[in-house]
C-alpha cells in the first residue's frame, strides 16, 4: 500500500510540474507582443524655418495582406498624403488619391521627390534634432504611431510649396 501511495504521489508531482511548465510557456507566448501590422523604418522630417515640409521613411507591411495608409496626422501640423507626378509635361506635387498601398509583405518608400507625408502648415519652425509624433490611419481603421527626427536636407532643391503658387524667386 505504501509503495502504491508513493507511486501515486510521484505521478501527481510530475503531472503538476509538467502542467506548470506548460502554463508558463503559454503565458510567455501570450505576453509576447504581436508583430505590428505596419511599421515605419528610418523615419525623418525635412527641417524648415517656415512653410511646408515633409516626412519620409519606409512603410513596411508585416502581414500577408495589402495595407493602405489613408491619412496622416501630427500635432505639429495639418497633414496630407502626397505624391510627385507628371502633369502637363511638368513634375507636380499633389494629394495621393486612395492613399499609399503597401503590398503584402512589401515596403513603400516615402522619399524626397516621391511619395511623402506633407506637413501643410507647421505651427512653429522645425529645427534639426526636433522629434515629431505622427499617426497613420489605415484603411481598416487601425492606426500606427511613430516619431521622426528633423534633419537638415537640401536635396535636389525640391520645394514642398503648392505647385499652383507663383515662384517668389526672380
Amino acid at each position: 500500500m505504501r509503495r502504491f501511495a508513493l507511486t501515486a504521489l510521484a505521478a501527481a508531482a510530475l503531472t503538476l510540474s509538467l502542467s506548470a511548465c506548460g502554463g508558463s510557456e503559454e503565458k510567455a507566448e501570450a505576453a509576447a507582443p504581436p508583430a505590428a501590422e505596419l511599421t515605419v523604418k528610418d523615419p525623418w522630417v525635412k527641417a524648415v524655418d517656415s512653410g511646408m515640409t515633409a516626412a519620409f521613411g519606409t512603410l513596411v507591411n508585416n502581414t500577408a495582406a495589402d495595407v493602405t495608409v489613408v491619412s496622416a496626422a501630427s500635432p505639429a501640423s495639418p497633414m496630407e498624403l502626397h505624391e510627385m507626378a507628371m502633369q502637363d509635361g511638368a513634375m507636380v506635387m499633389r494629394p495621393k488619391e486612395g492613399g499609399f498601398v503597401i503590398k503584402a509583405g512589401g515596403t513603400h518608400e516615402l522619399s524626397p521627390g516621391g511619395d511623402h507625408l506633407m506637413l501643410m502648415q507647421p505651427s512653429a519652425p522645425i529645427k534639426p534634432g526636433d522629434e515629431l509624433r505622427f499617426t497613420l490611419t489605415l484603411g481598416d481603421g487601425g492606426t500606427v504611431s511613430f516619431s521622426a527626427v528633423a534633419k537638415p536636407f537640401a536635396g535636389a532643391g525640391e520645394s514642398y510649396a503648392p505647385s499652383t503658387m507663383p515662384s517668389m524667386a526672380s
